[in-house]
C-alpha cells in the first residue's frame, strides 16, 4: 500500500540525486512504527515525511496514535 502511495508522490530529487524508497517495513515495537530503507535517506525533507506518515494514518486508521518514522540506507 505504502508503494503506491511513493509512486503517486515521488521523493524529490536533492543534488542530482533521484531517491528511491525500495520498501517498507513495520517494526516489532509498541508504537507503530515504520523502517523505510533508501538510497540516499538523510536526504529526504521533512515535507516528505509528513506526507508518508499523512498516508500511514488515513489508509491504517491511525487517528490519535503516535507514529514514528525511521529512513534507513538499503
Amino acid at each position: 500500500m505504502m508503494l503506491k502511495a511513493i509512486e503517486g508522490y515521488h521523493p524529490p530529487v536533492v543534488r542530482g540525486n533521484l531517491i528511491k524508497i525500495k520498501y517498507v517495513t513495520q517494526l516489532p515495537t509498541h508504537t507503530p512504527t515504520f523502517a523505510f530503507f533508501a538510497n540516499y535517506p538523510d536526504d529526504i525533507k521533512t515535507p516528505y515525511k509528513n506526507y508518508l506518515e499523512n498516508q500511514i494514518r488515513e489508509n491504517f486508521n491511525f487517528s490519535g496514535v503516535p507514529i514514528r518514522l525511521f529512513f534507513r540506507k538499503k
